[in-house]
């Protein structure tokens, strides 16, 4: 009896430390991997400048806070298309754009070029960095693939994730390559894409998700590929071992894990685990797909949806949305968070999954993702110049609007970049 009080005491304490632990030392993990000292130096035509103002404003992170964009202009009003772009502007740097074939290409040769290409200027001025997800996923076949021999849909499916990031080439310049491999036969595969499964079974799946990369790697040789998949344990592990090259090397360049919360929320101890299972590849770590619910009610896998958000669930979602980003955030080797869904109209599994109603109005975990990223883990400062024209500051790594007053009270504007070098900034404002 005393032995299994110890142990209960054990597990307990256990659980305890790993809730409390990973979250307690996370701010000490943010300020060692995110941050980097910067000496300053103020200077008119050479000369040091004492007494100079510099205002420091972070205008964009290096990490990347990225969301799904599916529903921008496909909103239920003109009003809603407007509110949805200015909320995923204010907050995120990084955009997930869907590449489903059986949507892009609904017609066989008539990819939904144009579509793509409005989403794309939005981005690229609103200084948002684009990701095409995915290029293979035997989840769903196209509708005209039935017409196709095995042979002709295998080399319609190589062109096209070649072909993708060269039309692309310099506009998207991130790719998921192909999606859940690990399970690529699971049932749903068979009843909904039997075609494209077929074709897995047929190459092999891990040969087929070799070529697929190799093919992505031909038509963007400078992008960023990625494998992704919603298993995190040890087949995942073993899959991404398998993906090399004939010398070893890894054919991609960043392990994406989906974290759809769905129905279980990941304590610390999962997100860490996970996070330090992947690490050991040596390479960057996104989390691609991470979904939290508002709603009160308990969802299970295979309804149609339709659960209310509730206040309860909004409430619950914010705190969990805060402690979630914060473990990823300070793992070295995470480099991007991307929420699925921003707003409930158009969510995936019809659940509320957004941080937006379905009305376009923030739910407090809008307001509380907001806040870590433009207040809590962005810099800015108001500094004063010494006699030898310097100032120094740590900051978060990113893009910066430096303003230099000089004592007689004219201001100079200066661009600046905060990274992982040694950071000497000098602005001359007599040039």
């Amino acid at each position: 009896m005393k032995r299994g009080l110890a142990i209960l005491f054990c597990l307990l304490t256990t659980t305890i430390l790993w809730a409390d632990g990973p979250q307690m030392e996370a701010e000490k993990r943010i300020d060692s991997y995110r941050k980097q000292d910067v000496a300053l130096t103020v200077l008119h035509d050479g000369k040091p400048v004492e007494g100079a103002i510099v205002k420091i404003e972070m205008t964009r992170h290096e990490f990347l806070f990225g969301c799904n964009i599916f529903m921008w202009g496909n909103c239920d009003t003109a009003e809603q298309n407007e509110q949805y772009q200015t909320q995923f502007a204010d907050v995120f740097n990084f955009a997930t754009i869907g590449f489903y074939s059986w949507s892009f290409e609904p017609v066989q040769g008539k990819r939904q070029y144009e579509r793509i290409g409005r989403v794309l200027d939005w981005c690229e001025k609103n200084n948002i960095r684009a990701k095409g997800h995915p290029l293979a996923w035997n989840f769903m076949d196209p509708s005209w693939a039935k017409n196709l021999s095995e042979n002709e849909l295998y080399h319609w499916q190589l062109e096209y994730v070649l072909q993708c990031p060269q039309h692309y080439c310099g506009r998207i310049n991130t790719w998921d390559v192909i999606n859940e491999v690990v399970h690529w036969d699971r049932d749903d595969c068979w009843q909904q894409a039997p075609k494209l499964t077929a074709l897995m079974k047929s190459h092999g799946a891990i040969e087929y998700a070799k070529t697929c990369f190799r093919e992505a790697r031909k038509g963007n040789p400078d992008a960023m590929l990625l494998i992704n998949d919603y298993m995190s344990g040890a087949e995942y592990a073993a899959l991404i071992e398998q993906l090399t090259d004939e010398n070893g090397k890894p054919l991609y360049d960043t392990i994406g894990q989906q974290s759809h919360m769905h129905t279980d929320l990941w304590n610390n101890e999962r997100i860490w685990t996970t996070c330090e299972r992947f690490a050991k590849f040596k390479s960057p770590i996104h989390f691609t797909e991470l979904t939290i619910l508002s709603s009160s009610d308990k969802f299970h896998w295979g309804q149609s949806g339709g659960l209310p958000t509730t206040p309860e669930g909004e409430q619950k979602q914010a705190e969990e949305i805060v402690r979630v980003y914060t473990m990823l955030f300070s793992h070295p080797s995470v480099e991007a968070i991307t929420w699925w869904d921003l707003s409930d109209q158009g969510a995936w599994m019809n659940v509320p999954a957004g941080l937006l109603r379905k009305d376009m109005t923030p739910k407090p975990a809008y307001e509380a993702l907001r806040k870590l990223v433009r207040e809590t883990w962005a810099t800015h400062e108001i500094l004063k110049t010494d006699a030898k024209g310097k100032t120094s500051f740590r900051a978060f790594r990113g893009e910066y609007n430096v303003t230099v007053t000089l004592p007689d009270g004219k201001e100079r504007l200066f661009p600046a970049t905060v990274d992982r070098n040694e950071n000497r900034l000098e602005f001359d404002c007599g040039k």
